[in-house]
């Protein structure tokens, strides 16, 4: 039997599995990243980890077949980080190389939500397509990309990085620095700039009262959670975001024309309040052959799409 070992590198957590040649994770775990300890340090950790879990499974070492890493930052050839999003470390530094030399393993790179975006593509709620899109919807707006069984990462690592379309120009302004981006409107971020902003202007409804209004407690899912219980107000702002997701899910549809868009990330954990508005939206944006047998699915995976990602790069 052949194994493999997927690790998603995060910035507070890193999750890392060993799985089998049919993508079944056999044991898993999580750990604290403590990127500020170093790059080699935290490599090792990982490292004594994985050893870890191979003694409980009791694999040897010649039988591990390779490494997969999700990184936060553009990667390039699958071996090396352009830079990390969340680290300082550093820049355009041969990882894939440098874990080989301390594991003996071979180890691949990729993007972090291009992982996830491939397990999804293999193994979740893409499984039997060969052509879809992930749109990761957390703190920011993340994609990967996936046409005809392969990823799209672009000459220089940054393929798929659909949160920085633009959608409005001179819009609101965006962590990347520029402004008018997807993320800055359909983010969990965006979510709360936009609930914020209005709940500055009119207290009562639902949202407000259920924080008693310390608006430093807002959180996405509050908005979703309020707007399921019936508060306008907060429908008022899904339809708001909603839209816009619309726009830069037609927008992909236009460019990419793929078999399913997969939402992932916690603010698709609104579920249908969500899907629902942004499947009426796609009719204004999208041409309507692309919308033909087209099939809008939440993530299946959930926390293991990255480590399930992490076989995707040797198959």
């Amino acid at each position: 039997m052949k194994y493999y070992i997927g690790v998603d590198l995060g910035g507070t957590n890193t999750k890392i599995g060993i799985l089998d040649e049919n993508g079944e994770i056999l044991i898993k775990e999580t750990i604290k990243t403590f990127s500020e300890k170093g790059m080699e340090t935290t490599l090792n950790r990982i490292w004594g980890t994985i050893e870890k879990l191979m003694d409980q499974k009791e694999i040897g070492k010649e039988n591990m077949c390779g490494i997969g890493i999700g990184i936060p930052g553009p990667v390039i050839n699958e071996e090396i980080v352009a830079f990390f999003a969340n680290f300082d470390w550093e820049v355009n530094i041969n990882i894939s190389e440098l874990m080989g030399k301390i594991s003996g393993i071979p180890t691949k790179l990729e993007n972090d939500v291009n992982m996830i975006a491939v397990g999804e593509s293999k193994f979740g709620a893409g499984k039997g397509s060969t052509s879809s899109i992930t749109v990761a919807l957390g703190t920011g707006v993340g994609g990967g990309i996936v046409v005809n069984s392969k990823l799209i990462s672009g000459m220089n690592g940054a393929g798929g990085e659909i949160g920085h379309i633009k959608l409005v120009e001179d819009g609101k302004l965006c962590g990347c620095g520029q402004r008018g981006c997807f993320e800055a409107y359909a983010s969990a971020t965006g979510v709360i700039r936009e609930a914020k902003s209005r709940l500055a202007v009119n207290k009562n409804n639902l949202l407000y009262k259920s924080l008693d209004g310390n608006l430093e407690k807002l959180e996405a899912k509050d908005v979703f959670d309020c707007a399921k219980a019936g508060d306008g107000f907060s429908m008022e702002i899904v339809n708001y975001v909603g839209n816009y997701l619309g726009m830069g899910i037609g927008n992909l549809l236009n460019v990419i024309n793929p078999e399913v868009i997969i939402l992932s990330g916690g603010v698709a954990l609104a579920g249908e309040i969500l899907l629902d508005v942004v499947k009426d939206k796609l009719k204004k944006y999208a041409m309507p052959v692309t919308l033909n047998k087209l099939e809008i699915k939440l993530g299946e995976l959930g926390n293991d799409a990255g480590i399930k990602g992490g076989i995707v790069l040797f198959l």
